[in-house]
């Protein structure tokens, strides 16, 4: 090859990057904005908790089933939503999805039973059903794999930012508003953070493309550039029917070793604000200060980690050693439950550990399927592993319940991210 060669090739590199973090510039910030509003929606049952257990008389498992109950509709309702955009296009489809349980998520301030509160659960499950795989699949319209575990990590940070921001103003809303006409602060809590998703889920109307080709702001040259790069990295990919991909035992090991990690999320998204309290600390507005700091922590770690993996082209190592520093981190929590300094660091690594996992997992299925396939595979993986959303609450709820203690619930979490350690490591071959 020529010198003249290279300097082209080069020149192709770093034109190929610039565009591509124009791309990101475009499409990265408001997906982020939209992960903040979901995981808000759907984790703020666990601070509404700490006033809505007591004014309803609920049993720490009746709270567990209910903050559960949400992935049963998740599940049941994720691969047909998922098919579903790939007919609708991304734009109205992730529109329809934020709006519907924007409106749902709101009228959880109704709740006034168990059986309202699991069938408005249940119901916003069915509204989100597809939002995360959409995404997911979202991204593999515009980058090849080769640059999509950095995105998928800097979209689940959002995941960390709701947290950071979701905490103190989770806090801050349930103490400022608690009494304003006669509603309580967890039933101002699921209004005003019900609101955010409604508003985005309108303006994803008028600003998201469904894909590249769709894209008005982009030149017809670079139109042609990333669809060339798409294509390219498709070549390593196969679209099998989708009987064969529901029975493909590569793609059960990874919804398994997916549900394994989501244990470990959930695990913290929900008790998080009880491990806390259970520290000494009783002020609600300082619990969810506190809260935001293990986020912190998490989203600096989640896109240093990621772009490791992308550099390095590994994800089975990078995935483990994630999961393996949250199960560290529970255990260390637990142990130490008692000092609120101690148990804040080890919620730091665990949190951080267990978010860091996820968007390097997602390198491998989409890394393998393309098409109507990996429509399917991503949603299958991610609802099948979603019901350890269910169950590990339950879980945790129904342990705490017998035994009065969290304890031996996160020390099964941990043991559930082991798990999953183990098993990606074993899937290397």
């Amino acid at each position: 090859m020529s010198p003249c060669s290279n300097v082209n090739i080069d020149g192709m590199d770093r034109y190929l990057d610039t565009l591509y973090n124009r791309v990101s510039w475009r499409l990265m910030p408001f997906l982020f904005l939209c992960y903040v509003a979901a995981y808000l929606d759907r984790v703020n049952v666990g601070f509404a908790k700490l006033q809505m257990q007591a004014d309803l008389h609920f049993s720490d498992a009746v709270y567990g089933v209910g903050a559960g109950i949400f992935f049963i509709g998740y599940f049941l309702f994720e691969v047909p939503s998922n098919l579903l955009m790939t007919r609708a296009g991304a734009r109205i489809w992730i529109a329809r999805i934020m709006i519907s349980w924007g409106v749902i998520s709101s009228a959880l301030m109704f709740t006034n039973s168990a059986a309202t509160f699991y069938v408005l659960r249940f119901l916003l499950g069915v509204a989100e059903a597809g939002f995360f795989p959409g995404i997911i699949l979202y991204l593999t319209y515009w980058y090849p794999s080769r640059r999509r575990a950095r995105m998928v990590a800097l979209f689940m940070s959002g995941v960390a930012i709701a947290g950071v921001v979701g905490g103190p103003l989770s806090g801050w809303i349930m103490q400022a508003f608690d009494g304003v006409h006669g509603w309580r602060g967890w039933q101002w809590l699921f209004l005003l953070e019900g609101v955010p998703s409604m508003a985005v889920g309108v303006w994803t109307l008028f600003y998201l493309d469904d894909g590249i080709r769709a894209a008005r702001w982009l030149s017809e040259s670079d139109k042609l550039l990333l669809e060339r790069e798409i294509r390219i990295d498709g070549k390593t990919q196969r679209n099998p029917p989708l009987r064969q991909v529901f029975a493909n035992g590569t793609v059960w090991r990874l919804a398994l070793v997916y549900f394994l990690c989501v244990m470990g999320l959930y695990g913290v998204s929900f008790w998080l604000p009880q491990l806390i309290k259970n520290s000494g600390v009783t002020d609600v507005f300082h619990i969810g200060l506190l809260s935001a700091v293990p986020y912190c922590v998490a989203a600096v770690a989640m896109v240093l980690v990621a772009r490791h993996s992308d550099r390095r082209n590994e994800r089975h190592w990078h995935t483990a050693g994630a999961a393996l520093a949250g199960a560290l981190g529970l255990v260390v929590a637990t142990v130490y439950s008692d000092s609120t300094v101690i148990a804040l660091i080890a919620l730091s690594v665990a949190t951080a550990g267990i978010l860091t996992t996820f968007p390097i997992f997602w390198s491998l299925p989409t890394g393998l399927l393309g098409g109507a396939a990996a429509a399917a595979g991503i949603a299958m993986i991610n609802s099948i592993g979603n019901l350890a959303g269910f169950v590990s609450p339950f879980l945790v709820g129904a342990i705490r319940d017998a035994t009065s203690s969290t304890a031996s619930g996160i020390y099964l979490i941990a043991a559930c991210l082991l798990g999953g350690a183990a098993l990606v490591l074993a899937m290397r071959r």
